[in-house]
């Protein structure tokens, strides 16, 4: 796995699914992502699942990928094993999108992954992740394009995914 400061690109990471195998990230090279910090039990969780299969449903055949990150960092609003965290959002909110393994965000325990987001798109508390349902939109090429905050609904980034499927 590579180290957050000499990645590339989003590809260059290998992360874990939600049952524990290895994913290398690069095998979503050519698709635009929307990666997310997503917990069951917040405030924001209906309409950001909700939102996001919506978005899904409408740009996967065009190259569009989710992922989604479980943390429970934030008021342990995440607390479930990775088999009920996807279960929730599979059955409540009809996510087809892959949701890996539970992850930090913040601290000395971030995810290479997360610390590779947070350094190149830094948000209005510097590095750190505030809150669930942080979004980084990356390009076809794994570079972060925007960050967005936990309470932006994912509908109103939709301009911004068809800007790079090309399909504005």
């Amino acid at each position: 796995m590579a180290a957050a400061s000499s990645a590339a690109s989003v590809h260059d990471f290998t992360v874990k699914d939600s049952s524990g195998k290895d994913v290398n990230l690069s095998t979503y090279k050519g698709k635009v992502l929307l990666i997310v910090n997503v917990a069951s039990q917040c405030g924001l969780t209906n309409s950001n699942y909700t939102e996001l299969s919506q978005l899904y449903e409408k740009y996967k055949d065009q190259g569009f990928e989710i992922l989604a990150f479980p943390c429970n960092q934030f008021g342990g609003q995440e607390p479930g094993s990775n088999e009920e965290i996807v279960q929730f959002a599979c059955t409540r909110f009809k996510a087809e999108y892959p949701i890996f393994d539970k992850v930090d965000v913040n601290g000395s325990n971030a995810a290479p992954l997360y610390k590779y987001l947070k350094s190149n798109k830094g948000g209005l508390f510097g590095d750190s992740i505030k809150w669930n349902f942080s979004k980084f939109l990356v390009d076809k090429e794994g570079r972060v394009v925007d960050r967005y905050a936990p309470t932006t609904s994912p509908l109103s980034i939709e301009k911004d995914i068809k800007k790079l499927l090309g399909s504005s």
